[in-house]
């Protein structure tokens, strides 16, 4: 005798193919231009032709001789900006999570904003600033490292933010309160109890920050002057001219970098409690 399949099986079969399906075209999506990428670094070719007439790993040699200045540039704006992040951002993520006051949404608001808006708008508004601002004082601020640093601190400071109040969105305040019951100080409580519980958002928000400034674009397009570049855009300047696989070597080269990053801090502060 023929069994029928009740129809609520067959629902749930046709479901968990198409979850499988949908997982398996977005890890597509995800692996299939590294991996070309990556297939791409190697040919032995001036231009990039197909198929390759030879492999190779020099292009990775060429990278620092290249881009040595920009990719210094970009590792100055990005560490300053992410250490100014981490000295704004913690305190505020502290705050907001812990206190009231008047102002409390405002503030949580315009600390977030930077997420919201553009690259090219925010980049585009703090060139018009910074005109304006030499109009009216004589003092030069366009094109200046610390005005790029400036900018980079306005969109990594929302990554620190976020994720520093994420990590004491489940943090239990019994210790906090039993370590000042005991006589300890405000600022002990901090030191002692809760940036140590932070710790896994403040490194996150601190790697976010740092990828973050560190991959710009559109933003530092409109800050950078003559003599001062960062390696985003040193790229793009060198794709206008040769079309090697040397761009795909840099590509792999920060895709492993920043990889092997995050295995290890995940494997030490357990990132994904935080970001998941």
């Amino acid at each position: 005798m023929s069994q029928t399949v009740p129809a609520s099986d067959t629902g749930q079969l046709l479901q968990r193919w198409l979850v499988a399906a949908l997982t398996a075209a977005g890890l597509a999506l995800i692996f299939v231009p590294l991996v070309l990428t990556l297939y791409l670094s190697v040919f032995d070719e001036t231009l990039i032709t197909f198929p390759p007439r030879g492999y190779t790993l020099h292009w990775y040699a060429r990278i620092i001789p290249e881009f040595g200045g920009p990719l210094q540039t970009s590792l100055v704006v990005a560490l300053a900006a992410v250490a100014i992040s981490l000295l704004i951002g913690v305190p505020a993520g502290i705050g907001l999570s812990r206190y009231s006051f008047p102002g409390r949404s405002l503030v949580s608001t315009l600390l977030l904003a930077p997420l919201t808006m553009p690259g090219i708008a925010i980049g585009l508004g703090i060139y018009v600033l910074a005109i304006l601002f030499e109009e009216r004082t004589q003092v030069a601020v366009s094109g200046s490292v610390w005005l790029m640093v400036a900018a980079h601190v306005l969109i990594a400071l929302p990554w620190v933010v976020r994720l520093c109040l994420a990590s004491l969105a489940n943090h239990d305040r019994s210790a906090e309160e039993a370590a000042a019951s005991l006589g300890a100080r405000p600022f002990l409580v901090v030191w002692r109890v809760t940036l140590p519980a932070m710790r896994s958002g403040i490194v996150a928000g601190a790697l976010f920050a740092f990828i973050v400034s560190f991959e710009n674009l559109e933003m530092t397009l409109f800050l950078i002057a003559p003599g001062m570049t960062t390696l985003p855009i040193s790229v793009l300047q060198y794709l206008q001219y040769r079309l090697d696989p040397l761009v795909a070597a840099v590509a792999v080269a920060q895709v492993v970098l920043v990889g092997v990053a995050l295995a290890v801090l995940d494997r030490h502060v357990r990132l994904s409690r935080v970001v998941a």
